[in-house]
């Protein structure tokens, strides 16, 4: 048997991804401002909030990588906010599609004047051409702008807004709604989740205040039902007495007259 030199072999070439570990997590760019951060909280804290124990991750301003191509042409942008279904609850520094198996079902990006032409432009290319996200969205946290697309046969259509201007996620079954309120200190309209029936999913903050309420609203209820029991006690004394007492002029009539007189 004639063994072929060493030199002669073909050569093949293995490519190996980089895992989340070795992958850049911080390209040192802070975000727009301070209430693009706070818009990013406010639809991340309810749904950790409101799906406790739930299979799922959402990342907010943090890196997606689906493609190699990404670390060597530095590319390391990513997505303001998104959401990945039916995926174990860790953490994570960055979503790597390869490792994890999926791309995010749901994208959200939040527009300035410095980013909302490519995110409605090279962002939802990307996101619709290579990442295949079902569903992407922007919201611009200054003017309010909402705009909502579903991948229909790999291309991006509008979803349509309904009477209140709201956008469905059919992915997470929710509702994209504006909301005219404060959240940590800051008055404004701000982008919030909802359910279907349009109850919005609350921020740890709210659901304690509300727990708080519905606390007092308790011990108010049991303090009047104590009271009404308290009257109840009273009026019941009070009968009780004012039955002794006929019970006692009763006896002494009968005493003194016998019996009363029957009707005939």
């Amino acid at each position: 048997m004639i063994e072929t030199p060493v030199h002669q072999l073909p050569l093949v070439v293995v490519e190996l991804r980089p895992t989340e570990d070795e992958l850049p997590y911080d390209d040192g760019v802070p975000m727009e401002t301070w209430r693009h951060k706070l818009q990013m909280d406010i639809l991340l804290d309810p749904l950790y909030n409101a799906w406790s124990g739930r299979d799922f991750f959402a990342g907010g301003n943090m890196f997606v990588y689906f493609s190699p191509h990404q670390v060597r042409d530095y590319d390391f942008r990513g997505p303001d906010v998104f959401v990945v279904l039916d995926v174990p609850y860790r953490e994570r520094k960055s979503w790597v599609v390869w490792e994890e198996g999926k791309a995010p079902d749901v994208i959200i990006e939040l527009l300035s004047e410095s980013t909302a032409h490519m995110d409605k432009g090279e962002k939802k290319r990307i996101y619709q051409n290579r990442l295949r996200a079902p569903e992407y969205f922007w919201y611009d946290p200054f003017s309010y702008e909402l705009a909502g697309f579903t991948l229909q046969k790999g291309v991006y259509q509008p979803i349509k807004p309904d009477k209140q201007g709201r956008l469905f996620s059919n992915q997470l079954n929710l509702m994209l709604v504006r909301w005219e309120g404060k959240f940590k200190g800051m008055e404004t309209n701000w982008l919030r989740w909802a359910t279907p029936e349009g109850h919005i999913l609350p921020t740890d903050e709210e659901s304690k205040r509300e727990a708080q309420q519905q606390a007092a609203e308790a011990q108010q209820q049991v303090a009047e039902a104590e009271q009404r029991a308290t009257e109840a006690q009273y009026h019941a004394a009070e009968a009780e007495q004012r039955a002794n007492e006929l019970a006692a002029l009763l006896k002494r009539y009968r005493q003194q007259y016998g019996d009363l007189p029957t009707e005939t």
